[in-house]
């Protein structure tokens, strides 16, 4: 048996390469974004692909998809989150994007999935009582879902990476909760993974090379100076490891952002990758070792995307791609649990 996946929102396709691995059938992706699209595209060749923006389209447009189903139905809403991030402090109240998880409800209320998943910053919780997760919370509940929505560390389920992600869940049929972690301390897979874990044997490249065998190991140029400063900065260290003489004039006077021209540290977890994280001077992304920011493949590891997965686009895309993704190991974790609702309450009947 199986689940059916809609993938709203679902830029390169993290959500969806979880959910395949885990057992489910990804159904369909949607998404505004063309290089997004067309990396989904490569990646899941038989499913279909809705490219549009979601606040325009007709919920009818799923029904060839949909109609009488006999299989459990699950639809992923993991919306652009920058207007909820920390990191972001110049988002309007009025931008569009604050909007899509009310456009996904529009969705959920028509087609009444058996399971519902969202994935977001943390920051949408925030918003209390005048917020989208308020509201799409109170709909879920009108319509009748069991739902479970927290906030979990990504290290918790695999993912090399201090990152803090919202989460929720939802079923038509029976109570459903955030899975339990399987990684730490004790846990059944093991502790936390690593950056060395995930791309150590990864064969080198220098600044502003491709590898010849695989075109997503590619790392940025640097200039000569920034290529100074990664020499000075030993592993795990920052700028505060430079001679004045390499300081910028910005930081002479400010001790904040101090993951800025930072290297990773081959036993440690990351930090959260954002959509810049192939830049040595957006965050600490200067590679353990080598002197060069990590490559987009290197990236794509960090987020537990598979070695044979492929990108398209520019390089800043497929960046921005990768630092958008749900972390697909997280998103395994997930849907084995909606695969164990499933079973349990078998839903496997037509609608």
């Amino acid at each position: 048996m199986t689940i059916q996946v809609v993938d709203f929102f679902s830029g390169c396709g993290g959500t969806s390469c979880g959910f395949q691995a885990a057992g489910l059938e990804i159904l369909a992706g949607l998404d505004i974004d063309t290089e997004a699209a067309a990396t989904f595209k490569k990646n899941f060749p038989t499913a279909y692909f809705i490219e549009g923006d979601v606040r325009k389209l007709d919920t009818a447009i799923l029904e060839p998809l949909i109609g009488p189903r006999n299989y459990p139905l699950l639809f992923a809403g993991c919306a652009p989150c920058q207007p909820f991030s920390r990191q972001n402090r110049t988002t309007s109240q009025t931008d569009p994007r604050r909007t899509l998880l009310k456009e996904f409800g529009r969705f959920v209320e028509t087609w009444m999935p058996d399971y519902v998943f969202v994935e977001n910053v943390p920051g949408i919780q925030r918003i209390q009582k005048s917020g989208p997760l308020y509201y799409f919370q109170r709909l879920l509940k009108k319509l009748g879902y069991h739902s479970e929505c927290g906030v979990v560390p990504a290290l918790w389920y695999g993912v090399p990476q201090k990152r803090e992600r919202l989460v929720l869940l939802a079923s038509r049929h029976s109570a459903i909760q955030i899975p339990n972690p399987t990684h730490g301390p004790g846990m059944p897979e093991g502790p936390y993974t690593t950056v060395a874990d995930w791309i150590q044997n990864l064969p080198p490249i220098e600044a502003g090379e491709t590898h010849y065998l695989d075109k997503d190991h590619v790392a940025a140029a640097l200039t000569e100076l920034n290529l100074k400063r990664i020499r000075a900065t030993p592993e795990g260290g920052g700028r505060g490891d430079w001679p004045q003489s390499l300081w910028l004039n910005c930081h002479k006077a400010y001790s904040g952002h101090s993951d800025v021209y930072g290297r990773l540290c081959w036993d440690r977890q990351a930090s959260g990758l954002t959509t810049r994280c192939i830049s040595y001077s957006n965050g600490r992304f200067g590679h353990p070792s080598q002197d060069r920011a990590i490559s987009v493949r290197e990236a794509a590891c960090l987020q537990t995307f598979p070695r044979e997965y492929k990108f398209v686009g520019s390089i800043s895309s497929r960046a921005r791609q990768i630092g958008n993704a749900v972390p697909p190991k997280m998103a395994e974790v997930f849907g084995r649990a909606f695969l164990s609702s499933s079973l349990e309450h078998n839903t496997v009947k037509p609608v």
